[in-house]
Protein backbone atom coordinates (compact mmCIF):
# COMPACT_ATOMS: atom_id res chain seq x y z
CA UNK A 1 0.00 0.00 0.00
CA UNK A 2 1.19 3.66 -1.36
CA UNK A 3 1.51 5.73 1.98
CA UNK A 4 -0.18 8.99 2.48
CA UNK A 5 0.67 12.20 3.62
CA UNK A 6 -1.11 11.53 6.68
CA UNK A 7 0.68 8.32 7.38
CA UNK A 8 3.84 10.02 6.57
CA UNK A 9 3.47 12.04 9.04
CA UNK A 10 1.89 9.52 11.90
CA UNK A 11 5.42 7.81 11.14
CA UNK A 12 7.17 10.88 11.87
CA UNK A 13 6.11 11.92 14.75
CA UNK A 14 6.07 8.20 16.02
CA UNK A 15 9.74 8.36 15.42
CA UNK A 16 10.47 11.32 16.93
CA UNK A 17 8.16 10.48 20.05
CA UNK A 18 10.74 7.36 20.24
CA UNK A 19 13.28 9.47 19.37
CA UNK A 20 12.52 11.43 22.50
CA UNK A 21 11.55 9.14 24.93
CA UNK A 22 14.99 7.47 24.37
CA UNK A 23 16.66 10.86 25.19
CA UNK A 24 14.11 11.45 27.93
CA UNK A 25 15.01 8.09 29.21
CA UNK A 26 18.89 8.55 28.86
CA UNK A 27 18.56 12.12 30.52
CA UNK A 28 16.91 10.12 33.49
CA UNK A 29 19.33 7.51 34.03
CA UNK A 30 22.44 10.48 33.97
CA UNK A 31 20.14 12.37 36.75
CA UNK A 32 19.78 8.98 38.86
CA UNK A 33 23.51 8.29 38.45
CA UNK A 34 23.63 11.82 39.52
CA UNK A 35 21.97 12.02 42.55
CA UNK A 36 23.57 8.75 43.80
CA UNK A 37 24.60 8.48 47.37
CA UNK A 38 24.13 11.19 49.77
CA UNK A 39 22.04 13.60 47.57
CA UNK A 40 19.62 11.18 46.62
CA UNK A 41 19.17 10.04 49.93
CA UNK A 42 18.52 13.74 51.00
CA UNK A 43 15.82 13.84 47.69
CA UNK A 44 14.07 10.58 48.75
CA UNK A 45 13.65 11.50 52.13
CA UNK A 46 12.88 15.31 51.75
CA UNK A 47 15.36 16.09 54.75
CA UNK A 48 19.09 15.85 55.80
CA UNK A 49 20.27 14.99 59.20
CA UNK A 50 23.13 17.15 61.21
CA UNK A 51 25.11 15.53 63.88
CA UNK A 52 26.14 17.66 66.20
CA UNK A 53 28.14 17.96 69.98
CA UNK A 54 26.54 19.60 73.04
CA UNK A 55 29.34 21.15 74.05
CA UNK A 56 32.51 21.60 71.53
CA UNK A 57 31.98 25.60 72.05
CA UNK A 58 32.45 27.13 69.73
CA UNK A 59 32.33 24.58 67.32
CA UNK A 60 29.22 23.08 67.74
CA UNK A 61 27.28 22.81 71.16
CA UNK A 62 23.61 23.74 72.68
CA UNK A 63 22.19 26.91 73.06
CA UNK A 64 20.32 28.32 76.45
CA UNK A 65 17.25 26.90 74.45
CA UNK A 66 18.47 23.38 73.73
CA UNK A 67 19.37 24.46 69.82
CA UNK A 68 22.45 23.07 67.94
CA UNK A 69 25.15 26.67 67.65
CA UNK A 70 28.69 27.15 66.36
CA UNK A 71 30.99 27.61 63.67
CA UNK A 72 30.98 24.20 61.86
CA UNK A 73 26.99 24.45 62.80
CA UNK A 74 26.80 27.41 60.45
CA UNK A 75 29.28 26.09 57.75
CA UNK A 76 27.06 23.12 57.72
CA UNK A 77 23.98 24.95 57.08
CA UNK A 78 26.10 26.68 54.13
CA UNK A 79 26.46 23.25 53.06
CA UNK A 80 22.52 22.56 53.67
CA UNK A 81 21.50 26.00 51.30
CA UNK A 82 23.91 24.39 48.60
CA UNK A 83 22.01 21.01 48.89
CA UNK A 84 18.68 22.87 48.70
CA UNK A 85 19.55 24.64 45.47
CA UNK A 86 21.30 22.02 43.42
CA UNK A 87 17.98 19.55 44.12
CA UNK A 88 15.99 22.61 43.29
CA UNK A 89 14.34 22.21 46.56
CA UNK A 90 14.01 24.45 49.03
CA UNK A 91 12.09 22.77 51.48
CA UNK A 92 14.49 20.13 52.78
CA UNK A 93 14.18 20.09 56.24
CA UNK A 94 17.36 20.01 58.90
CA UNK A 95 17.30 17.45 61.63
CA UNK A 96 19.74 17.24 64.18
CA UNK A 97 21.45 13.89 65.97
CA UNK A 98 23.65 13.97 68.61
CA UNK A 99 27.21 12.48 68.15
CA UNK A 100 29.95 12.62 70.73
CA UNK A 101 33.69 11.29 70.12
CA UNK A 102 32.88 7.61 70.31
CA UNK A 103 29.54 7.39 68.05
CA UNK A 104 30.78 10.05 65.49
CA UNK A 105 31.92 7.94 62.83
CA UNK A 106 29.52 4.92 63.46
CA UNK A 107 26.68 7.22 62.92
CA UNK A 108 28.25 8.96 59.84
CA UNK A 109 29.13 5.62 58.09
CA UNK A 110 25.74 3.69 58.63
CA UNK A 111 23.76 6.77 57.27
CA UNK A 112 22.16 7.84 60.27
CA UNK A 113 23.97 11.32 60.41
CA UNK A 114 24.69 12.72 56.99
CA UNK A 115 27.10 15.42 57.76
CA UNK A 116 29.27 15.66 60.99
CA UNK A 117 29.14 19.25 61.99
CA UNK A 118 31.57 19.48 65.75
CA UNK A 119 35.13 19.52 65.92
CA UNK A 120 36.88 17.00 64.18
CA UNK A 121 40.07 16.06 63.42
CA UNK A 122 40.88 15.20 59.76
CA UNK A 123 43.49 12.50 60.13
CA UNK A 124 44.65 9.12 58.02
CA UNK A 125 42.82 6.65 60.38
CA UNK A 126 39.74 8.15 60.37
CA UNK A 127 40.38 8.82 56.07
CA UNK A 128 39.99 5.14 56.20
CA UNK A 129 36.21 4.75 57.34
CA UNK A 130 34.85 8.45 56.55
CA UNK A 131 35.54 11.46 53.69
CA UNK A 132 36.24 14.55 55.26
CA UNK A 133 35.50 18.28 54.16
CA UNK A 134 38.30 21.26 53.57
CA UNK A 135 39.99 21.74 56.90
CA UNK A 136 38.00 24.75 58.60
CA UNK A 137 40.03 25.30 61.82
CA UNK A 138 43.92 23.98 62.94
CA UNK A 139 44.00 23.09 66.28
CA UNK A 140 46.36 21.01 68.38
CA UNK A 141 46.32 19.65 71.52
CA UNK A 142 47.69 21.46 74.90
CA UNK A 143 47.04 20.53 78.26
CA UNK A 144 45.07 23.10 80.34
CA UNK A 145 45.36 23.29 84.48
CA UNK A 146 44.43 24.98 87.73
CA UNK A 147 46.01 28.44 88.00
CA UNK A 148 48.78 28.44 90.34
CA UNK A 149 49.62 24.39 89.98
CA UNK A 150 53.01 23.81 89.71
CA UNK A 151 52.73 22.48 86.21
CA UNK A 152 54.76 24.84 83.45
CA UNK A 153 54.87 22.20 81.11
CA UNK A 154 53.29 18.56 80.46
CA UNK A 155 56.86 16.94 81.74
CA UNK A 156 56.14 18.54 84.86
CA UNK A 157 52.81 16.06 85.08
CA UNK A 158 54.57 13.41 85.71
CA UNK A 159 53.16 10.26 87.44
CA UNK A 160 50.01 12.51 87.63
CA UNK A 161 45.94 12.02 85.91
CA UNK A 162 45.53 13.97 82.74
CA UNK A 163 41.64 13.99 81.57
CA UNK A 164 41.10 12.75 78.30
CA UNK A 165 38.12 12.35 76.18
CA UNK A 166 37.77 8.92 74.98
CA UNK A 167 38.45 8.48 71.09
CA UNK A 168 39.95 11.49 70.66
CA UNK A 169 43.46 12.57 69.03
CA UNK A 170 43.87 13.88 72.13
CA UNK A 171 44.30 10.75 73.77
CA UNK A 172 46.47 9.51 71.25
CA UNK A 173 48.77 12.16 71.64
CA UNK A 174 48.83 12.01 75.42
CA UNK A 175 49.65 8.21 75.10
CA UNK A 176 52.26 8.69 72.38
CA UNK A 177 54.29 11.68 74.66
CA UNK A 178 54.09 9.46 77.66
CA UNK A 179 55.09 6.29 76.30
CA UNK A 180 58.00 8.63 74.86
CA UNK A 181 59.17 10.01 77.73
CA UNK A 182 58.20 7.67 80.08
CA UNK A 183 56.50 10.43 82.74
CA UNK A 184 53.80 7.67 83.56
CA UNK A 185 50.64 9.31 83.33
CA UNK A 186 47.64 8.33 84.54
CA UNK A 187 45.02 8.64 81.99
CA UNK A 188 41.32 9.00 82.37
CA UNK A 189 38.63 8.81 79.74
CA UNK A 190 35.70 10.88 79.79
CA UNK A 191 32.62 10.80 77.22
CA UNK A 192 32.66 14.17 76.27
CA UNK A 193 34.33 17.88 76.78
CA UNK A 194 32.11 18.99 79.50
CA UNK A 195 32.61 15.88 81.51
CA UNK A 196 36.58 16.61 81.28
CA UNK A 197 36.54 19.88 82.37
CA UNK A 198 34.31 19.18 85.32
CA UNK A 199 37.24 17.04 86.27
CA UNK A 200 39.61 19.31 86.27
CA UNK A 201 37.44 22.19 87.78
CA UNK A 202 36.70 20.23 90.82
CA UNK A 203 39.86 18.79 91.52
CA UNK A 204 39.65 15.41 90.66
CA UNK A 205 42.46 14.87 87.97
CA UNK A 206 45.65 17.62 87.88
CA UNK A 207 45.40 18.49 83.96
CA UNK A 208 42.96 17.92 80.90
CA UNK A 209 44.61 17.74 77.74
CA UNK A 210 42.48 18.64 74.46
CA UNK A 211 41.97 20.81 71.30
CA UNK A 212 43.78 24.18 72.55
CA UNK A 213 40.64 26.16 70.93
CA UNK A 214 38.20 24.15 73.16
CA UNK A 215 40.28 24.23 75.85
CA UNK A 216 40.26 28.22 76.08
CA UNK A 217 36.26 27.80 74.84
CA UNK A 218 35.06 25.60 78.12
CA UNK A 219 37.29 28.17 80.25
CA UNK A 220 36.10 31.29 78.97
CA UNK A 221 32.30 30.28 79.62
CA UNK A 222 33.27 28.73 82.84
CA UNK A 223 31.99 30.43 86.09
CA UNK A 224 35.74 31.45 87.11
CA UNK A 225 37.79 31.81 83.53
CA UNK A 226 40.78 32.75 85.34
CA UNK A 227 41.21 29.77 87.46
CA UNK A 228 42.40 28.09 83.94
CA UNK A 229 45.71 28.21 82.07
CA UNK A 230 46.64 26.76 79.03
CA UNK A 231 50.40 24.96 79.22
CA UNK A 232 52.52 26.54 76.03
CA UNK A 233 53.29 23.05 74.15
CA UNK A 234 51.80 21.38 71.31
CA UNK A 235 51.30 17.81 71.70
CA UNK A 236 49.79 17.28 68.28
CA UNK A 237 48.57 19.21 65.15
CA UNK A 238 44.93 18.54 64.59
CA UNK A 239 42.96 20.00 61.13
CA UNK A 240 39.26 19.96 62.26
CA UNK A 241 36.70 18.82 58.82
CA UNK A 242 33.34 18.23 58.36
CA UNK A 243 32.71 14.78 58.17
CA UNK A 244 30.58 12.76 55.75
CA UNK A 245 30.34 9.15 54.05
CA UNK A 246 32.82 8.35 51.98
CA UNK A 247 33.01 6.99 48.28
CA UNK A 248 30.03 9.78 47.35
CA UNK A 249 32.62 11.83 44.54
CA UNK A 250 29.14 14.12 43.59
CA UNK A 251 28.48 15.04 47.38
CA UNK A 252 32.00 15.93 47.92
CA UNK A 253 32.34 17.86 45.15
CA UNK A 254 28.95 20.10 46.37
CA UNK A 255 30.80 20.19 49.69
CA UNK A 256 34.33 21.25 48.01
CA UNK A 257 32.23 23.38 46.16
CA UNK A 258 30.26 25.42 49.06
CA UNK A 259 33.64 25.78 51.13
CA UNK A 260 35.01 27.56 47.49
CA UNK A 261 32.44 29.78 47.19
CA UNK A 262 31.97 30.75 51.10
CA UNK A 263 35.97 31.55 51.10
CA UNK A 264 35.41 33.88 47.81
CA UNK A 265 32.84 35.92 49.22
CA UNK A 266 34.84 36.06 52.51
CA UNK A 267 31.86 34.55 54.53
CA UNK A 268 34.25 31.78 55.84
CA UNK A 269 36.12 34.54 57.41
CA UNK A 270 32.91 36.42 58.76
CA UNK A 271 31.42 32.82 60.19
CA UNK A 272 35.16 33.12 61.88
CA UNK A 273 34.94 35.66 63.19
CA UNK A 274 31.57 35.76 64.56
CA UNK A 275 32.16 32.73 66.64
CA UNK A 276 36.27 33.27 67.66
CA UNK A 277 36.44 37.20 68.03
CA UNK A 278 32.73 38.24 68.53
CA UNK A 279 30.49 37.90 71.61
CA UNK A 280 29.02 34.39 71.88
CA UNK A 281 25.21 34.07 73.11
CA UNK A 282 26.54 34.38 76.51
CA UNK A 283 28.04 37.39 76.53
CA UNK A 284 31.72 36.51 76.49
CA UNK A 285 34.20 36.95 73.95
CA UNK A 286 37.17 34.59 72.83
CA UNK A 287 39.38 36.52 71.15
CA UNK A 288 40.83 33.87 68.95
CA UNK A 289 42.70 35.66 65.90
CA UNK A 290 42.45 33.31 62.98
CA UNK A 291 45.99 31.54 62.68
CA UNK A 292 48.50 32.11 60.10
CA UNK A 293 47.79 28.02 58.96
CA UNK A 294 43.87 28.86 58.68
CA UNK A 295 44.12 31.94 56.99
CA UNK A 296 46.47 29.84 53.82
CA UNK A 297 44.48 27.48 53.93
CA UNK A 298 40.97 29.96 53.19
CA UNK A 299 43.03 31.59 50.71
CA UNK A 300 43.94 28.37 48.57
CA UNK A 301 40.08 27.76 48.51
CA UNK A 302 40.14 31.28 46.86
CA UNK A 303 39.91 33.80 50.07
CA UNK A 304 41.12 37.03 48.56
CA UNK A 305 44.54 38.10 49.96
CA UNK A 306 44.30 41.26 51.61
Amino acid sequence: MKPTAAMAAALVVACASTVFATFACSQDAVGVERLSGTLAKIKEKGSITLGYRDASIPFSYLSPQRKPIGYSIDICLAVVDAIKADLGNDDIAVKYFPVNPQTRIPLVVSGTVDLECGSTTNNTERQREVAFSPILFVSGTKVMVKRGAPFKSYRDLRGKSVAVVEGTTNETAVKAIDAKEALGIKLVQFRDHDQAFAALESGKVAAWAGDDALLYALAAESAHPREFAVLPEYLSYDPYGIMFRKNDPAFAELVKRTFERLAESRELARIYEQWFQRKLPSGRTLGLAMSPQLTSIFESLGQPTE
